[in-house]
Parts: C-alpha cells; sequence; structure tokens
C-alpha cells in the first residue's frame, strides 16, 4: 500500500489568507444570530479588524520566501506587497462602504430581492437601512484577492478568479437607487465574466497538455514545471501559444485591458460608488498581480513571443481609454475609461523584463489604488434629491458652490492626468522608465501621447467646476461622515506624499520585487 503524503503547510505563511476568509464565514453567521440594528457596526467592525489583523500578519512575515501548500502557494516579495497593498486599499473602501450618514440608510438596497421599480423598492430608497451582507461579500472577495496575487499554480489561480469574482458580480446588483441600472450592471458583469473564466479554463487546460512529455517531469500547471515546458516540451508550440492567449484573456479582462474592457463603462456607472471604488482599486492590484506572476514567472522564457502581443494590447488599451473618456458625460463612466487607459500604463511596466519594471508596476498599483478611490469618494458627496449627481453637466459651477471639495476633487484629476508632484507623474515615470531601458520606446512614445489626450478630459471638469456659474441644476455637496472623511484624507494625502516624497515605498517595492521560483 502506498503511503499518503499529505503536503507541508506554514499556517504562518498563509494567516491573512485564513484570518480574511475565516472572518468571511463569521460574517455570514453575524447575519444569521445579530439583531439587524446592531449588524452594520458589527459586520463593519469585523470586517475592519480583519483586515487589520491580516496586515500585521503581512508584516510580520515580510521576511519569507517559500512555497507552501504542495507547492500551490508563493510567499515571496511580490506576494506580500501586493497582499498588503490590497489590504490597505480594502481597508479604505470598507470605510466608504460602511458609510451611513451621507445617504439615509447607505448606499445599499435594503432588500435585495425587492422589485426594482416596485412601491417597496420606492420606500426603501427612502431611507430602510441598507443590506449588511455586503460585509461578508466584500471579505470574501478580499481573501480571494490575497490568494490570486500569491497562487503558484494555474488552477489555485483560477479557484481565486472565481473566489473573488463572485462576490463582486453580487454586490453589484446591490444600489439602493437606480436599481435596474445596478442589476443590469451586474449581469453584464457576471456573463462577460463568465466568458473570461471559460477562456481562463480552457487555457489551463491546453498548458497542461503542453507540459506532458517533459523529460524527468509529470504534467502539471504549477508554474515550476509550465516554466521548464516553455524550454524543454516536445509538444507542439501551438498549444503553448493558444494556452497563453486564452489565459491571458482571463487576467486582461479582470484588468480592463482593451478589447477585454466593454464592461468596465456601465459596471462602474451601475454599480454602488463604494463597489465601484473597490474593483477599480482592489481588482486592478490583483490583477496585475496575477499578470506579473504569470508572465514573469511560468512564461519568462517565451517573453519573445509574447512581447509585441502583450504591447499592442497595452497601446490599444491606452487608446480606447484615452479617446474615449474624452466622450464621455458621466463622472462615473469617465472614471471608468481612465482605469482603463491606466491599465494599458501598468502593462508598460508588466512588458519591462526587469527588476525596476516589476517594482515600478507595483508602486503605479498603489498610487492610482489611493487616488482612485479618494475620487470616488468625492463623487459619493456630490448629490441631489435623486442620489449621486453624476452628469458632467451637474457640476459645473461646483468650484464656487464648495471650493473645499472641489479643490480637492481638482487636486485628484491632476494626479490622474501624471502632473508633476502628484503620485500620478511619479508611478508614470517608474513604469516608463524601466521600458526605455528596455528597448521598449514605442510603448512610452504611445503612453505619452495618450497621456496628453487624457488629461483634456480631466481639465474639462475642472473648467467646469471652477470657471462655469452654479445654476438651480448645481447640486449640493453633502457634509461627509467620519467614515468617509477618513478615507478620503488617506486617499488624497497619500496621492500627495507619494508624489513629493516616494522614494520609500520606491525603495519597499525594490526590496520586494523577486518571485520564489
Amino acid at each position: 500500500m502506498t503511503e499518503l503524503k499529505l503536503p507541508s503547510i506554514d499556517y504562518a505563511a498563509l494567516a491573512p489568507i485564513l484570518i480574511m476568509l475565516g472572518v468571511a464565514l463569521v460574517g455570514v453567521l453575524v447575519e444569521a444570530f445579530v439583531p439587524r440594528r446592531l449588524r452594520n457596526t458589527v459586520q463593519l467592525t469585523l470586517a475592519l479588524a480583519a483586515v487589520l489583523g491580516a496586515l500585521t500578519m503581512v508584516i510580520l512575515n515580510s521576511d519569507d520566501r517559500l512555497l507552501t501548500a504542495g507547492q500551490a502557494i508563493a510567499v515571496d516579495g511580490p506576494t506580500l506587497f501586493l497582499q498588503g497593498a490590497i489590504l490597505v486599499l480594502a481597508a479604505m473602501a470598507l470605510l466608504l462602504i460602511g458609510e451611513r450618514s451621507i445617504e439615509r440608510g447607505g448606499a445599499f438596497v435594503a432588500h435585495a430581492a425587492v422589485t426594482a421599480e416596485s412601491p417597496d423598492d420606492r420606500r426603501q430608497a427612502e431611507g430602510a437601512s441598507g443590506t449588511t451582507e455586503v460585509y461578508p461579500l466584500a471579505t470574501f472577495a478580499i481573501g480571494g484577492m490575497l490568494i490570486f496575487v500569491a497562487a503558484n499554480d494555474l488552477l489555485t489561480m483560477f479557484i481565486a478568479l472565481e473566489v473573488f469574482s463572485l462576490p463582486l458580480y453580487l454586490l453589484c446588483a446591490l444600489a439602493r437607487r437606480r436599481r435596474l441600472l445596478s442589476q443590469e450592471a451586474a449581469m453584464k458583469y457576471f456573463m462577460l465574466g463568465a466568458y473570461a473564466s471559460a477562456f481562463f479554463l480552457f487555457g489551463v487546460a491546453l498548458i497542461y497538455g503542453f507540459t506532458s512529455g517533459i523529460p524527468g517531469r509529470t504534467a502539471g500547471v504549477d508554474f515550476a514545471t509550465v516554466h521548464a515546458a516553455v524550454t524543454d516540451s516536445p509538444a507542439s508550440p501551438v498549444l503553448l501559444f493558444a494556452g497563453m492567449a486564452l489565459l491571458a484573456i482571463g487576467l486582461l479582462f479582470k484588468a480592463a485591458a482593451a478589447p477585454f474592457h466593454v464592461w468596465t463603462p456601465d459596471v462602474y456607472q451601475g454599480a454602488p460608488t463604494p463597489v465601484t471604488g473597490f474593483m477599480a482599486a482592489c481588482t486592478k492590484v490583483a490583477a496585475f498581480g496575477a499578470l506579473l506572476r504569470v508572465f514573469h514567472v511560468a512564461f519568462s522564457g517565451a517573453a519573445w513571443d509574447f512581447t509585441p502581443v502583450l504591447g499592442a494590447v497595452a497601446v490599444l488599451t491606452m487608446l480606447v481609454g484615452a479617446v474615449l473618456a474624452v466622450t464621455q458625460t458621466d463622472i462615473k463612466r469617465l472614471l471608468a475609461y481612465s482605469s482603463i487607459a491606466n491599465a494599458g500604463y501598468l502593462l508598460v511596466g508588466v512588458l519591462a523584463p526587469s527588476k525596476d519594471g516589476l517594482s515600478g508596476t507595483m508602486f503605479y498599483l498603489v498610487a492610482y489604488g489611493f487616488s482612485v478611490l479618494a475620487a470616488f469618494a468625492v463623487v459619493t458627496l456630490v448629490r441631489d434629491a435623486d442620489g449621486e449627481a453624476t452628469h458632467l453637466s451637474r457640476w459645473a459651477g461646483l468650484g464656487r458652490r464648495s471650493p473645499f471639495f472641489a479643490a480637492i476633487f481638482t487636486f485628484i484629476l491632476l494626479a490622474f492626468a501624471g502632473i508633476p508632484l502628484t503620485s500620478g507623474f511619479t508611478s508614470k515615470f517608474a513604469v516608463f522608465a524601466p521600458a526605455l531601458d528596455a528597448n521598449q520606446a514605442w510603448l512610452v512614445i504611445a503612453g505619452v501621447l495618450t497621456s496628453m489626450v487624457l488629461a483634456f478630459p480631466y481639465l474639462r471638469v475642472v473648467v467646469m467646476m471652477w470657471l462655469s456659474e452654479p445654476g438651480d441644476a448645481t447640486p449640493t455637496v453633502t457634509v461627509p461622515g467620519a467614515l468617509t472623511s477618513a478615507a478620503l484624507v488617506i486617499g488624497v494625502l497619500a496621492t500627495l506624499v507619494l508624489g513629493v516624497a516616494p522614494a520609500p515605498l520606491l525603495d519597499l517595492a525594490n526590496g520586494a520585487a523577486e518571485f520564489v521560483r
């Protein structure tokens, strides 16, 4: 009889993941046993405590460089840096999710099963306490993201993809107002996400076939086996290229890269704004963390083959994001196309085959996450009787009616445009410089030109806010609650500090920019 050997598991290394998933399960029990009037406070406290506990374990594990759980999880510099980034940004997003003072009852529907546009729906929109199931859903998503950036084989990565995607599909459908728009966004995201997951899984199957027949190795989809197969497999390279293409589709969908970006504007517009911010910051970190690991570890031997293709995707993504942002009339859709363009800039960093390219990409993810969460925090404050006033025409004259918040939003938009002394300038420099060193000047030229185009819609909003007269349709800016204020202060200060003094975070990213194999 063959003795069954269980894989060794380093539970301390896995602690951040275990904490988030464990608290998500506790959150489900809270929904069953805690009185409704106490649930929001209990759930928010639990979620923030879980994020803090997980972040503490990430810091304590900062010196770990190991493979665990049967080689399925890699704990190394990029894993720990990106997990820390996800947790810090998730804490900001949870503050926005937990806000209940800006709108009576919060941004989320009171009962998810109520029929949209019905009398019951209109009654709940007037101030019934919002559903608290959003917290366990968010913590499940955060746990999945932590696994996603640490996955050391393609099947683990696929499972993590589903763990964090399924809660996001549900969260997108839970807006208190404009329920039909919210449900339509969730359905589009779910349907297109299901297709992307199917592409990813089919790619895993093709890569598994490609790894068969390697001398001295059994077939598998762990990154070490895939890396060895790229140079030694006798199988047809068609399997490799087709598998890489299908895997890239699944990952680029989550990263909102063209031509797999079509879900992004509708979902960003229809989802509750705190969820939109959560996706814009944390999902982008998770998606690019996985892209970095797949193409820098598993397929690094095929860089000559995939770099031109991903480079073309990067240029297309920058063009689509910049050009279509000019035509937008809704602030959330504008930020969606801005997110698409930023995905293109991040791909420039992914394609720089150096330690500086890896560290620059990780720095960019953190800097952009802080800025975009601060932007969506401001969007939650500009309101009228029907909720958030997101049409750009409504923002005309906002600078004269509420100069403080208009100034904050102006600063964030200038950071998106890459103006010096903001994190946007520093982060673009951090990804463009390694690309130039790697003889990828064509990508940098495309990035600079599209950044100039993308500056126009940002400056148009600034001009509308400050140089237009406020009218009867100009909404008011609600006084933010403590939670939104905290998120806004963190985001704005980080955007400023990372522009003026980026060296500590850049050094941290550079020190973490080495994968275990």
